[in-house]
């Protein structure tokens, strides 16, 4: 397959498609930005601090319902969080899958149309995945606290080795299930027949998946870093004067919650784009694999533009 040509056109799709830059942000609503942990002892904070910490459990006594009325806003807001994001992820799909049969234009309400005929069954998908994985890494803990406890801790250095064979196998995974996605989009399946094809498509092409794999997860990784570290150049140098002043100054957390927010759209608009780049560049390669060639009068750039041709790759 050719690789340059996938990922060059990824990015051609996306340039001219501006629209899909919106279901990226959608998609990359449920995604986690950086953490960063901090953690203060009682005897850190000042006596203002605590003395706010004491009353708090006044306010909890006194208010109950407005903690209520928080975990049901709180729900509400995973709900529209778990929605976007698969309405996200379909157009993305089907929005490259449009541009490569032809389409001149994309709207935001026509994708938003064709995307809500597959949401239930990608939603579906996502929900059968976490619940196998929380129950697989239930059974993990639990093994392992057992093993740790049973052997006084040395079956933990024989675990290290299994641990970091984990993450290959979960990056295999990772691309088994994007072509499941994609297969219920692009070929209109159902849930556990897109999967078999996730892991037929995946199987049968495992170079070119392989490849694909190692240049958009590393690539990705790289990027979002990079678009991360001015919340990190934000974050330490707050947590490091609020760990020195113990608490008692409050200057540089205003300063830093004002700098966040006003970095907060342009992190939203650069993850975004970055999510719609691997989301298209993904599509492009389940559609290369499976025998669909590039459409070479399929969103030019210029008038008149055109592609090489591309042959499918042979199982």
């Amino acid at each position: 397959m050719n690789y340059g040509e996938v990922l060059t056109r990824a990015w051609k799709i996306i340039w001219k498609f501006k629209v899909l830059w919106i279901f990226g942000i959608l998609s990359s609503c449920g995604h986690s930005g950086p953490n960063v942990n901090y953690q203060l002892s009682s005897q850190d904070l000042s006596p203002q601090v605590q003395q706010a910490f004491g009353g708090s459990e006044r306010f909890f006594n006194d208010y109950w319902w407005v903690i209520a009325l928080f975990i049901m806003l709180l729900c509400v807001i995973i709900v529209v969080v778990i929605f976007l994001t698969t309405i996200g992820k379909i157009g993305l799909i089907k929005g490259t899958l449009k541009a490569e049969e032809g389409a001149e234009r994309l709207g935001f309400i026509e994708l938003f149309n064709l995307s809500t005929p597959y949401f239930w069954r990608v939603l579906a998908l996502s929900l059968l995945l976490f619940f196998v994985f929380f129950v697989a890494i239930a059974l993990g803990t639990l093994v392992f606290i057992a093993t740790a406890t049973l052997t006084f801790g040395i079956a933990l250095i024989c675990l290290i080795p299994l641990c970091c064979l984990l993450i290959p196998v979960m990056w295999a995974i990772g691309v088994i299930l994007e072509q499941a996605y994609i297969a219920i989009v692009v070929e209109d399946r159902g849930v556990l027949d897109g999967l078999t094809r996730g892991w037929e498509v995946a199987r049968t092409h495992w170079e070119p998946m392989l490849v694909m794999g190692v240049i958009l997860i590393f690539g990705a990784a790289i990027i979002g870093l990079i678009i991360a570290i001015p919340v990190f150049m934000i974050l330490f140098p707050l947590l490091f004067a609020l760990g020195i002043s113990r608490g008692s100054n409050m200057t540089p957390l205003v300063i830093g919650g004002i700098c966040f927010i006003a970095y907060l759209p342009i992190l939203l608009l650069l993850n975004g784009i970055l999510t719609t780049y691997v989301q298209s560049a993904w599509t492009l390669t389940f559609l290369r694999v499976t025998g669909r060639g590039p459409n070479p009068e399929a969103a030019p750039l210029e008038p008149g533009e055109t592609l090489p041709p591309l042959e499918p790759v042979n199982a």
